[in-house]
């Protein structure tokens, strides 16, 4: 596999990654560069194992961030550790125009764990009822073009923490959820309308639900960033890019409780045009498409990633309610070890019935070593919506062919070797001519968490002068 060492000098970094982004987000991506800072923030409450103590949870950085945010016009507001204070507590916070939210090293943006502070309506959040929806985000950028969090320190919304005033966790009633009804917890970040939005650096840990939510956006960049979540998690997806278009997601290091990432098109309108390169996933669901396609979904790069130890790696879900045409869809260059479904193409991925018909067409997978692994589903809707899709060097070691579930696939093979020979009602096998290269082992190509940031000096306007 070809991999960017981020240990390499920034230099060769932002030369090797614009030859990356040669897939399918049109714009030129090169690596970002924190702004000119507009006002520095020091902090006044100190954590202690990520905990603050009781006192301090009544003493809110909220309205001086969010008046240092609207008051910047254009550049970073900056969050800076003082002393031995080293965290800022905030409730909801509206990113503007143009300004950038940086979080410095050693510095920790940490949500409020008061529900009422997330109120859409009164006492709206922080219970199961049966519409959801109740909760404002973190922190929102809505009609924000060109804003941006940047930074080598954390935002860590406490998904796991007691809430206060109740005995219960945000990720505990999101498990209460599973027996009916639906949660009313925040994103730590929502995007919409906010084109060309960065992520740079930064480290998003403990979502109460999902950690990045980008919609209705024309460029979003995540670069170098860091999301860490339990797997016991519930609904706590890495990054969501919901009809969006001309996304980049790169040098990128996720482990979380639901997808790593998930490509959605429902209300939101069509995603396409992502380039999802050099990225490491840990425990989650994997490198995901649906369930909502019923927009379309197209033109989706997936190279050079790793996917290690998690439940789910390539998957593109839906069913009859809120499917729809996935096209033009290519994972090359991917190592899976201990996942344990490794490969998912399911057009019934719940028992939901309609009249969106899911079909998934010109998927292809390249270069693809799989080890472990239990299972794999190719399963078209039916006759006239076959999935259609192909392998080029696709090998899965272990995987026996009584554990691959097939229906309704036309499927071409090679000319690379394809270890991968399934069988069920309507499935063609057909095998691509000439002779293809030899698969990566995958050898030097996992590699363990980051313990401190991706990027330890990020690049800086300054560095132009």
């Amino acid at each position: 596999m070809v991999r960017l060492d981020v240990r390499l000098p920034l230099l060769a970094a932002a030369l090797l990654c614009p030859l990356c982004m040669l897939g399918q987000d049109t714009r030129t991506v090169v690596e970002p560069r924190v702004p000119a800072v507009c006002a520095t923030l020091k902090a006044q409450l100190a954590a202690v194992d990520g905990a603050l103590a009781e006192a301090d949870e009544q003493k809110p950085d909220t309205a001086r961030i969010q008046s240092a945010i609207d008051k910047c016009g254009k550049g970073a507001v900056e969050l800076r550790p003082e002393g031995k204070n080293n965290a800022f507590l905030t409730g909801p916070l509206e990113l503007k125009t143009g300004v950038t939210l940086l979080v410095d090293a050693d510095a920790t943006l940490y949500g409020s764990r008061n529900p009422r502070d997330y109120d859409r309506t009164a006492g709206s959040c922080g219970l199961v009822d049966k519409n959801g929806a109740g909760c404002k985000p973190m922190i929102f950028a809505a009609q924000a073009p060109g804003s941006a969090i940047m930074g080598n320190g954390a935002i860590d919304a406490r998904g796991g923490s007691k809430l206060l005033g109740q005995n219960v966790t945000w990720w505990e009633l999101a498990d209460q959820a599973r027996a009916g009804g639906k949660q009313n917890c925040p994103r730590l970040l929502q995007i919409e309308h906010s084109d060309n939005f960065i992520l740079y650096g930064i480290t998003l840990r403990n979502s109460p639900m999902f950690h990045v939510m980008v919609a209705k956006t024309d460029g979003f960049t995540a670069w170098g960033i860091k999301i860490d979540t339990p797997k016991t998690a519930r609904n706590t997806d890495g990054i969501d890019p919901s009809g969006a278009t001309n996304v980049t997601i790169t040098n990128s290091y996720i482990r979380t409780g639901d997808d790593h990432i998930a490509v959605k098109a429902g209300g939101a309108g069509a995603a396409t045009h992502m380039t999802i390169a050099h990225n490491h996933f840990y425990s989650g669901h994997g490198m995901s498409i649906g369930s909502e396609v019923n927009s379309g979904v197209s033109a989706i790069r997936v190279t050079d990633l790793t996917i290690d130890g998690a439940d789910g790696g390539l998957r593109i879900k839906s069913d009859a309610s809120r499917g729809g045409l996935v096209q033009d869809i290519s994972y090359e260059n991917v190592c899976i070890r201990d996942t344990k479904e490794p490969i998912v193409m399911d057009s019934f991925y719940s028992k939901s019935t309609g009249s969106l018909i899911p079909e998934f067409q010109d998927i292809r997978l390249k270069n693809v070593h799989i080890s472990g692994g239990s299972k794999m589903s190719l399963v078209g809707y039916d006759a006239q919506h076959p999935l259609k899709i192909s392998f080029d060097g696709v090998v899965a070691e272990g995987m026996k062919p009584d554990k691959i579930k097939a229906a309704h696939a036309e499927i071409t093979n090679g000319p690379g070797e394809v270890t991968l020979a399934p069988k069920g009602d309507d499935v063609q096998l057909k095998q691509a001519p000439g002779k293809g290269a030899e698969v990566s082992k995958c050898t030097d190509s996992f590699v363990p968490y980051p313990e401190g940031p991706v990027i330890p000096k990020l690049q800086s306007t300054a560095s132009k002068k």
